[in-house]
């Protein structure tokens, strides 16, 4: 079930993912008086936590630097109250999906009922950032359906990784600098996480003393036997909704058309769509 879990990641992140990359989900966040990409960003992920300050945030988000979740929280709320980032986000989602999906309804009516279904098998005990998402109202329409039990699941993953992290004894940069050094590209990562030349060399001298990289970040054997065994934490934590075997094909097709919205390489870790159901 682990290696169904990862099949799965990689159909519904996409779906997921056009919230972030969607000229929709931007105009929906703009037109809700969140102009810039990272107030929508930080005021639609974070708005089913309610009006929360940048601690949480920090803490359940894990990978960004305290200093950029600071500029962008509490402040946000006094622009979009959380009510109004959540209908922003699901209106400009569901535009998006509208697009890229046209005229599919009842094939997307179809993959939201499989998604809906997983998202009723979880458990999100522990997982405050899916617990806060699946609290709210599951859509009627099937393009907000479609997306909103995407963004429980990918949550609900997210969730169960941090964890795994942490239990790995990584902090936020950290955990940027060992993908940097397997396979995402510095320059792809720690810009938009917010992270300082200064923070980033330290976190690698830390990784380095343990073994994990070499001084000038490269991962050592070590470090891709610890990295994995983080990814293999974090597809078994998310492996109980997929009980049953997924119709992968009819999921693939609709994860396609959103995947071309991605930029490749991706801070997300999303492989491109040639190897996103291996």
């Amino acid at each position: 079930m682990t290696g169904t879990a990862r099949i799965m990641w990689r159909l519904f992140e996409p779906i997921h993912s056009v919230t972030y990359f969607a000229p929709e989900a931007r105009a929906a966040f703009e037109e809700a008086g969140l102009r810039g990409f990272w107030r929508g960003y930080f005021a639609g992920r974070a708005a089913p936590l309610g009006p929360v300050a940048a601690a949480p945030v920090t803490a359940s988000f894990f990978g960004f630097a305290p200093t950029m979740v600071e500029r962008a929280l509490p402040g946000i709320w006094e622009l979009a109250v959380p009510e109004r980032a959540l209908e922003a986000r699901l209106a400009g989602a569901t535009a998006a999906l509208r697009r890229l999906l046209p005229d599919r309804e009842a094939e997307v009516a179809t993959a939201a009922e499989v998604l809906a279904g997983a998202v009723a098998r979880l458990d999100c005990a522990g997982r405050v950032l899916a617990a806060a998402d699946a609290a709210l109202p599951m859509p009627d329409d099937p393009y907000a359906r479609l997306w909103h039990a995407a963004t429980v699941l990918r949550e609900h993953r997210g969730d169960g990784h941090v964890a795994a992290l942490v239990a790995a004894g990584l902090d936020g940069c950290e955990s940027l600098a060992i993908r940097a050094g397997a396979d995402i590209p510095r320059q792809t990562l720690q810009p938009v996480r917010g992270w300082t030349n200064e923070e980033w060399t330290a976190a690698v001298a830390r990784l380095a003393d343990r073994g994990w990289l070499t001084s000038d970040g490269t991962i050592t054997r070590t470090g891709q036997t610890r990295l994995q065994a983080i990814e293999d934490a974090t597809d078994t934590a998310a492996a109980r909704p997929w009980t049953d075997s997924p119709p992968v094909e009819l999921l693939a097709s609709v994860a396609a058309a959103c995947a071309a919205e991605m930029p490749y390489p991706n801070p997300i870790g999303l492989p491109p769509r040639s190897t996103s159901t291996r």
